[in-house]
């Protein structure tokens, strides 16, 4: 099953500072801020949202179709997706323009200052999602806002099932907005910051929001995730990385989790817990997209995080 996925496609650069900004910020003084950190360590990652989601799914074996719009200086994340077997088909280059990127320093009591560029994201709209052929599954993550509207409702139009993820674009919505989306949506996924955010903006509690879709699903990082569908509400435990490198990137690795499930038509109990695993594995490597994983490993960490088996295509 074709997944389509809206979203952002994005270069990270992360910096290390080996001191604390703390020591050289001076709170009397910001009006006036002018400083420079000496970084020595820095790496440059393939990033994005819909970059991330479509890197785990096809991981776990399934047909991810990212949708995005990238700049001029694509070239080496082409290469890294024809890597690893991601189409391009609906990757738009504008040669006018930058691919969105996040440059981000990080000091030694992990605060982070990022500055962000949207480039090509920005045209997102640009892209439309009846252009794509034979999809029967979708979801709209963090892009440029024009985009993100435009795609739940040609999702709608189009009668294809889509996730609604804002994620970081929650802010670009207001109540109103954001119970559009909920309404052409037939799952949403957020973290527990966001539901707080949507419930203050839209005025509606959890489970009023949720009666709007099928499911509505909360993530809770360390103590796991909850599920609101048919009028109850699932607990999901999280499972236990084997260490804990760099969170970054586990809320889309969570997503290409919970799409995978979907698009194998598994209940929620074990789409939750295939979710939960995705972003446990994330975290155990730096980067967004460097962590490893094959269905068949993927069965094996999932036998041992919940005593249960699963039987995946390709395992």
């Amino acid at each position: 099953m074709s997944v389509l996925i809206c979203g952002s496609i994005a270069y990270d650069t992360i910096m290390v500072f080996h001191d604390r900004f703390r020591n050289h910020i001076l709170p009397e003084q910001v009006h006036i801020l002018n400083v420079s950190f000496l970084v020595p360590e820095m790496r440059r990652e393939f990033g994005g949202c819909a970059g991330n989601i479509a890197y785990g799914l096809k991981a776990l074996g399934g047909d991810p179709l990212p949708m995005g719009t990238v700049g001029r200086d694509f070239e080496p994340y082409a290469r890294w997706m024809d890597r690893w077997g991601i189409p391009r088909t609906h990757v738009k280059v504008l040669e006018d323009t930058y691919t969105a990127q996040a440059y981000i320093t990080t000091d030694l009591d992990d605060n982070q200052i990022t500055a962000f560029h949207p480039g090509a994201m920005t045209r997102s709209h640009e892209q439309r999602v009846q252009e794509a052929r034979g999809v029967e599954l979708g979801i709209v993550s963090p892009d440029g806002r024009d985009g993100m509207l435009q795609h739940a409702e040609q999702f709608a139009e189009a009668g294809i099932p889509f996730v609604f993820d804002p994620g970081q674009g929650m802010p670009l919505f207001d109540g109103k907005e954001l119970l559009r989306f909920l309404d052409l949506a037939t799952w949403v996924t957020v973290n527990d910051y966001e539901a707080r955010l949507m419930e203050e903006r839209t005025g509606l509690d959890i489970e009023r929001l949720a009666r709007r879709v099928e499911a509505f699903v909360v993530t809770l990082g360390p103590r796991g995730s909850r599920i609101h569908t048919d009028g109850e509400v699932l607990e999901i435990p999280a499972a236990n990385p084997r260490e804990v490198v760099d969170p970054t990137g586990c809320g889309d690795a969570y997503r290409a989790g919970l799409l995978r499930g979907l698009s194998l038509g598994l209940d929620w109990e074990t789409t939750g817990r295939m979710a939960s695993l995705m972003g446990a594995i994330k975290v155990e490597t730096a980067g967004t997209q460097n962590y490893h994983v094959t269905p068949a490993s993927f069965a094996s960490r999932y036998r041992e995080a919940f005593g249960r088996e699963l039987v995946l295509p390709g395992a």
